[in-house]
């Protein structure tokens, strides 16, 4: 195990077979498997995804907005390397979408009662001051949410909603801004990306208006992207798009997702592994296959058996029609 120990990650005592070191260190097997990590540049992209980017430990949210208190979040665990894609699925009420916004710091102080750690880079999020946590907004740690129409501005045209992150986390000039702010439209494979700038939102359709807010996302390079089921209002040629998309920028910038969905086929498609949360509580977890393959809880099946299955008749027809 030289070749993990020289890259300062720490391996389990015996490492076995591949299949036992998938159970135990994930991205020690990638390493192995690499044929890249013969190169130093290699290497260096496997350490740079072997660093834990976020752990979050015994995390609980309550409310005490009504009569009686209501816990939205039991105890969950998360952890999260750099540049890994890891998804949450559950139904409506699940809690998934309350532990992404807690994640992101964005969850209002008051009447909220939150315990545990949220740890980004060994730093506890949870528990820091605002100043810090605004440090952190936008820059380490961005969020697309899952409306982009109450999302954006409508007052503002595209371009100023791009650069705000910039204006707010970095010294770059009007020109300098307004250069990366283009960049990052045309990465997100917008048409025309200086019509798109000087654009409002109700200019666009809603599956631009989503890769606007991606763009928006990814203009500081962040290191953890958050997905709040970002594709729920796109048909189903434009979802796939935006996982695509998604994907790229994993690859490409080495960006940690975290993709929320009530949708287990979109998990399927995108992401290496699955939590799976039930009225607050976190039932399941695991290799996105392995869950789909053998699922342990009864919930998790049920969602697996709502996905729906295309009848062979309209796939024979979709081939001639093509």
């Amino acid at each position: 195990m030289k070749w993990l120990e020289r890259s300062g990650i720490r391996a389990p005592k015996s490492p076995g077979s591949n299949e036992t070191l998938r159970k135990s260190h994930p991205t020690a097997l990638r390493l192995r498997q690499s044929t890249l990590c013969r190169t130093p540049r290699g290497l260096a992209d496997r350490i740079v995804r072997a660093v834990m980017l976020l752990e979050v430990k015994n995390l609980n949210i309550e409310f005490h907005d009504h009569d009686r208190p209501e816990r939205a979040v039991c105890g969950l665990n998360l952890r999260m390397e750099a540049g890994e894609i890891v998804g949450i699925v559950g139904e409506s009420g699940s809690g998934k979408s309350m532990s992404a916004l807690a994640i992101a710091g964005l969850l209002s102080r008051k009447d909220i009662t939150k315990q545990g750690e949220i740890l980004f880079e060994g730093k506890d999020i949870l528990n820091c001051s605002r100043s810090e946590l605004r440090k952190l907004q936008g820059d380490d740690i961005a969020m697309i949410f899952q409306e982009p129409e109450t999302s954006l501005n409508p007052l503002k045209k595209v371009g100023w909603q791009v650069e705000e992150a910039l204006r707010l986390h970095t010294d770059l000039t009007k020109e300098g801004r307004r250069a990366r702010a283009l960049e990052v439209l045309r990465k997100a494979e917008l048409q025309d990306a200086e019509k798109v700038y000087d654009s409002y939102p109700h200019h666009l359709s809603g599956g631009m208006r989503q890769r606007v807010m991606i763009a928006a996302a990814m203009a500081c390079r962040p290191k953890l992207l958050i997905a709040d089921e970002p594709t729920t209002a796109l048909d189903v040629t434009i979802q796939a798009q935006i996982v695509k998309l998604l994907k790229k920028i994993r690859e490409e910038q080495h960006t940690a997702v975290l993709f929320i969905s009530h949708d287990l086929s979109l998990i399927r498609q995108l992401c290496e592994r699955v939590l799976v949360m039930q009225a607050g509580h976190l039932i399941e977890e695991g290799a996105v296959e392995e869950v789909f393959r053998s699922p342990g809880q009864e919930y998790t099946k049920k969602l697996i058996g709502a996905i729906p299955e295309i009848p062979a008749a309209c796939e024979t027809r979709g081939k001639f029609e093509r």
